[in-house]
């Protein structure tokens, strides 16, 4: 297992370096470069102001220099520009040019600066994964166990009323997707039109005092879309479970049905699940974009879609670390995961 592991670690910071690379060169294409020269200097520049503007800032020089800056393995630079004013890879604004040094990378824990909100991009990052996460954490709480009761529940009488009534509403859940739920939730239960204002305040005010009333629709609305597909992932492994030869063996010896279900069928019912359950969190915190801009709930997905819209490289370039960090990570739990479940999986 420790073999295992230590080789997994080591494609993990492979796959990560390849992936980093691929979204650094995306966002370093010219015209990205020259929408960030003109936002930042003047929408008027001539094309030579904007060669000179990224020159002067390193942005035209050989990409794997700037990724080696980027990730912290090659030395930064310092221009002076002709208003005395000093740029470079390591200037951060207020502070003195003798307190720039020389490395100031990711490897380094330096993320950037954000041109867009102004601030340390690794600052930005914490604090909206931070909202996030709460986000993560009760959406979780309230998606996996519902989904993993619907889906025991249907499986265990393939075909009886139980069965169907639960699998409608798992499909109902998949096929609706977040911005048509969402809107749902807020022009029935919120709005003044329809006299059901059940839930007062808004998820922008979840940031800093959540309530029930103002976060339990944003996290309704995550939880059901992904609610449905554990379900049914759920009720197909169920399903199958119970139609082993050891379950009915069980069945001829007189255990009751209950025990059947608990002891005998529900860990190995878990195991397809358990891998459906551990692809949802990375969907939960790069696919929320949609819900953090409906609710305007200022988390990971909603600094995402800033990121890309307003160009802001470094920004961009932080979020996508954390996304592929996250992957990789929820992958590797799945995999050991497995062997937890059922002793029998053995990795080769």
């Amino acid at each position: 297992m420790g073999l295992f592991i230590l080789r997994r670690f080591g494609v993990m910071l492979l796959t990560a370096l390849c992936l980093t690379f691929v979204v650094f060169f995306l966002t370093n294409l010219y015209p990205n470069l020259e929408k960030l020269a003109k936002t930042q200097g003047n929408q008027r520049m001539t094309d030579e102001q904007v060669q000179t503007w990224l020159d002067n800032r390193g942005y035209t020089d050989p990409l794997l220099i700037k990724y080696g800056r980027w990730l912290g393995v090659v030395p930064g630079f310092t221009n002076t520009l002709d208003d005395g004013q000093f740029v470079g890879s390591c200037a951060r604004p207020g502070l003195p040019r003798e307190d720039v040094p020389s490395f100031c990378g990711v490897l380094q824990g330096e993320w950037g600066y954000s041109t867009v909100f102004k601030e340390e991009v690794g600052e930005i990052v914490a604090k909206r994964l931070g909202n996030t996460a709460y986000l993560m954490f009760w959406v979780l709480v309230l998606m996996v166990p519902t989904a993993l009761l619907v889906g025991v529940l249907a499986g265990m009488r393939e075909g009886s009323v139980t069965d169907r009534s639960l699998s409608t509403f798992s499909i109902i859940t998949t096929a609706t997707p977040e911005y048509v739920s969402g809107v749902i939730f807020i022009a029935v239960f919120t709005s003044s039109a329809v006299g059901l204002k059940w839930f007062k305040g808004t998820a922008t005010q979840a940031m800093d005092n959540p309530t029930f009333e103002n976060f339990f629709l944003p996290v309704l609305t995550i939880a059901l879309y992904g609610m449905g597909y554990i379900a049914r992932m759920t009720r197909a492994s169920m399903t199958e479970v119970m139609t082993a030869q050891y379950i009915r063996t069980a069945r001829l010896k007189g255990v009751s049905f209950p025990n059947i279900v608990m002891k005998h069928a529900l860990r190995n019912a878990l195991i397809a699940p358990f891998t459906v359950i551990m692809l949802q969190v990375p969907w939960l915190l790069n696919g929320v974009v949609i819900v953090e801009t409906l609710f305007n709930y200022k988390g990971f997905g909603w600094v995402l879609v800033q990121a890309a819209g307003n160009n802001d490289i470094q920004l961009l370039l932080a979020v996508s670390v954390v996304s592929v960090f996250v992957v990789l990570v929820t992958q590797l739990i799945s995999d050991i995961g497995y062997v937890y479940l059922n002793p029998r999986i053995r990795i080769s």
